[in-house]
């Protein structure tokens, strides 16, 4: 179990020893042997090196059919270099790009959270503004009524006093709504721009990152 673990975790680790040394990655095979020399007649020192395993080459051979590597837990030996390869193989990458669409993903979906969330609040604003105009035009139509009817001067200097501060009151509520609500749609805008933005380059990860991704057929080769 502790080996499978080391394994696995050898994915995405990469060791520089000396300058004389490259990093190198096991190709698309299912699992490697370690040999401890140059040929195919040499003792199998690790019978199972997994694709995508990231190791250190230490020289090759002569004829340039062998190399010796190293891993990150430290196991050392000879592997022919037709199953190396010097970029992260495509199924690491694949998984790269799939878990960065799945953050994508979930920052899209809270986006729009946030926008139906927004929307919410601008109705109920639009709503309180209606409210307050209609509270206005009956505040002023009190204020002909008491204009029509008082015939005491005092009496209607006072009401229309109160009534004039209220209506100016109201009128300022009725600016303070309308101006918070040319703010959140300003910020729905915003939001709306954003998720476009996000949609688009969700799109253009998925057409143009995810195809060249699938590693190319190889032909099987035999081994040594």
């Amino acid at each position: 179990m502790l080996r499978i673990l080391s394994l696995f975790t050898l994915l995405t680790l990469a060791v520089t020893e000396s300058l004389a040394q490259d990093a190198r990655y096991v190709s698309d095979k299912q699992y490697i042997p370690l040999r401890s020399g140059p040929g195919g007649d040499y003792r199998i020192v690790h019978r199972g090196i997994p694709s995508g395993t990231s190791l250190t080459v230490g020289r090759e051979s002569d004829d340039g059919t062998w190399a010796e590597i190293t891993t990150a837990a430290g196991t050392s030996g000879w592997i022919r270099t037709q199953y190396l390869m010097s970029e992260v193989p495509a199924k690491n990458r694949l998984r790269a790009a799939e878990q960065e669409a799945e953050q994508i993903a979930a920052s899209n979906k809270a986006l729009q959270e946030q926008l139906s969330n927004l929307e919410s609040e601008r109705v109920e604003l639009l709503n309180q503004v209606n409210s307050t105009d209609s509270g206005f035009k009956q505040v002023s139509e009190e204020l002909n009524q008491l204009k029509q009817v008082s015939g005491k001067a005092v009496q209607l200097d006072t009401d229309n006093r109160r009534l004039v501060e209220e209506s100016e009151n109201l009128r300022s509520e009725a600016d303070m709504l309308k101006s918070e609500n040319q703010r959140l749609q300003d910020k729905l805008d915003s939001e709306a721009f954003i998720d476009g933005a996000l949609a688009v380059f969700l799109g253009v990860i998925i057409t143009l990152v995810v195809p060249r991704l699938w590693p190319k057929r190889r032909k099987s080769s035999s081994w040594a």
